[in-house]
């Protein structure tokens, strides 16, 4: 059984996936290519984040919603760690950020994922999302997917 919650974007087992997050994208992508996104550097009212805990609450995933000016929200920094991957904690971080987004009355939830994250693209394509172009603030990048789903 798992848990998912909203956790402030200072909580320390957010830090320390994000953290196995960075690394994990350092060796599939240059640092031309790694849109990571520092939470720290997002205001409270912009940025919202969930974290996934096991039954013994060791933190297994995570994910964040970055609402952007034009009324539109991005997922970032969604991650599950090696050994919960699986177990379907992806559909729930998704399904935790959509109901984050209906709550703020936002229609359109984007994300940029890369192109060697295979299980990641087709997490999202389950959960209805479509490949679409580059938006604001990204520029096209061949080792980019870009994705966007309107939500009802």
């Amino acid at each position: 059984m798992f848990n998912i919650s909203e956790v402030d974007k200072g909580d320390s087992d957010l830090a320390r996936l994000v953290s196995e997050l960075d690394v994990f994208l350092s060796e599939l992508y240059p640092v031309e290519s790694n849109h990571c996104l520092d939470l720290s550097a997002v205001s409270d009212e912009q940025l919202r984040c969930v974290i996934v805990r096991d039954e013994g609450n060791a933190h297994a995933g995570c994910g964040a919603l970055l609402f952007h000016q034009n009324g539109s929200a991005e997922i970032k920094r969604v991650y599950i760690r090696p050994e919960y991957r699986g177990k379907k904690l992806g559909e729930k971080i998704v399904s935790a950020i959509e109901g984050i987004v209906s709550e703020k009355n936002s229609r359109l939830l984007q994300l940029e994922t890369g192109i060697h994250q295979q299980p990641a693209i087709a997490l999202y394509r389950k959960c209805g999302y479509e490949i679409c172009d580059a938006f604001p603030p990204y520029t096209a990048d061949p080792l980019s997917v870009f994705m966007r789903k309107e939500l009802p």
